[in-house]
């Protein structure tokens, strides 16, 4: 499949590299397709193993209680992988645990990684399941030691010697290259590992020498996105820029597109990321709200958005980042419509405006129009800008669920507010219980206006919260 490999497997005690451990290391290396190395060894992990993970994997403490750590083992380990690419089943899991093990040591592990699920997906698109049991069960490959390390080396090994009868070595050779293209078009000070990236939702951070991001972005599939801003970088001056100044790539992943979208936002306003021009903090926001009055003069009057309360908001035309966007919009919509300028508030002047005067206002000015009349004309001209009415009785929840990684996202919303993402019931009603202001920021009010056909009672995903009368004041 490739010039030199090592298949790995790792059981650990549990899921958490950073605060987990492994207990036990199984590694078959190969060379030119001719296996040179077989090895295995339980690990004391020097902390308790779970019940539940002596149950899965029967790997008790008292069975590592007397075996070497992981540093008696790690040179072994690293002899195996010296030169090869590290084979494995999901290879983000067994990977991310070997980086903060051998981190401990302090040593930094350099290794290029091919993911099999990912090899499984490819060679088999028409198959939806790739775990270890759901090829075991379409290949009809048996072992009496699932969930042991050695064991489920040699179901991947099995499997690879399945894919190469079935689709022929060649397929299979091309597919492992396939997913190992790109490292050239990778950044030269690139430290991450980019096949640890998830082929997820979710948001991902391009970071330099500071603290801060260089650039904020999101996706429904994380990897494929900042790959593509890699190989992008000989054809685009931004990205290029980008490229030689990355040293990391950090990513929160998310249930879905809505969560990454509502997530990249926020975050980008926060930070403030370089390369980001879009989603920038909003300066004030102002917005015109009509005079009930229709001989009033003016008859509009321009407020700051976030001096009037979200019951008020329905009642407003536009939103715009400074007075003189908004002045310019108005004009043009007096313009457009025959309206008069000065009872608009956009002239001074006494008597007939200066539109007027050249026949583009209708003589509102001078009597020439009923100002009720005017009025009604100003709001139809106006309506297409109207900020939309909540249309729910009170706040409502969203939910987005990710059938590979299990994740569960309840965005609560109201008043076109993002209030909070929860993941269970109980966070939900801890959200509830709070008393918070909500914050109106034009690009989540644009989304979810954008998006209100996915928001109907009829979707299952969205939820009354609660109803109006119950929700913690604005």
């Amino acid at each position: 499949m490739l010039p030199c490999y090592v298949l790995l497997d790792l059981e650990t005690t549990g899921g958490h590299a950073q605060r987990d451990r492994i207990t036990e290391i199984a590694a078959v290396r190969i060379e030119n397709g001719i296996e040179v190395a077989r090895w295995s060894t339980l690990v004391n992990p020097s902390v308790r193993i779970p019940p539940f993970i002596q149950a899965l994997t029967g790997i008790s403490d008292d069975m590592v209680a007397d075996a070497p750590t992981f540093e008696q083992v790690s040179g072994r380990l690293l002899e195996l992988l010296d030169g090869a690419v590290l084979v494995a089943h999901n290879v983000r899991f067994d990977h991310g645990f070997l980086v903060n093990e051998l981190a401990r040591l302090d040593i930094a592990l350099k290794v290029k990684t091919l993911c099999t699920v990912r090899l499984s997906r490819k060679l088999y698109p028409q198959h939806k399941g790739h775990g270890l049991d759901a090829i075991l069960a379409r290949h009809g490959l048996q072992t009496a030691s699932r969930h042991r390390a050695m064991g489920d080396v040699e179901v991947v090994q099995q499997w690879l010697e399945v894919a190469k009868a079935e689709c022929g070595e060649a397929a299979v050779v091309q597919a492992a290259h396939q997913l190992l293209q790109g490292s050239a078009a990778l950044p030269p000070l690139l430290e991450t590992d980019v096949s640890q990236i998830p082929d997820t939702p979710g948001v991902y951070f391009f970071y330099g020498e500071g603290a801060l991001p260089l650039y904020i972005g999101k996706s429904v599939n994380l990897r494929t996105r900042v790959m593509s801003h890699f190989q992008a970088a000989t054809k685009a001056a931004k990205e290029m820029r980008i490229l030689t100044e990355i040293r990391r790539v950090e990513w929160t992943e998310t249930a879905g597109e809505l969560g990454a979208l509502l997530l990249e936002s926020r975050l980008v306003k926060e930070k403030q990321p370089v390369y980001n021009r879009k989603l920038r903090r909003e300066s004030a926001l102002c917005t015109w709200m009509l005079h009930e009055d229709a001989l009033a003069n003016p008859l509009v009057k321009l407020v700051q958005l976030d001096a009037l309360e979200p019951s008020q908001w329905a009642q407003l035309y536009g939103t715009y980042r400074s007075k003189r966007q908004a002045m310019d919009a108005l004009r043009q919509l007096a313009d457009a419509h025959g309206l008069c300028p000065r009872l608009l508030g956009l002239e001074s002047t006494k008597g007939a405006c200066f539109a007027a005067q050249i026949g583009r206002c209708k003589g509102a000015c001078t009597g020439r129009e009923p100002l009720p009349l005017h009025r009604v004309r100003l709001q139809m001209a106006l309506a297409q800008h109207r900020l939309q009415a909540w249309p729910h009785p009170g706040k409502v929840g969203v939910r987005e669920y990710h059938a590979d990684t299990g994740r569960t996202d309840i965005h609560v919303f109201d008043q076109w507010c993002h209030v909070a993402t929860v993941h269970d019931a109980a966070e939900l009603q801890d959200v509830l219980s709070m008393r918070r202001p909500l914050s109106f920021d034009l690009d989540t009010y644009r989304l979810l206006a954008a998006r209100l056909g996915t928001l109907r009672k009829s979707d299952p995903s969205v939820f009354l919260i609660a109803p109006t009368s119950e929700s913690p004041a604005a």
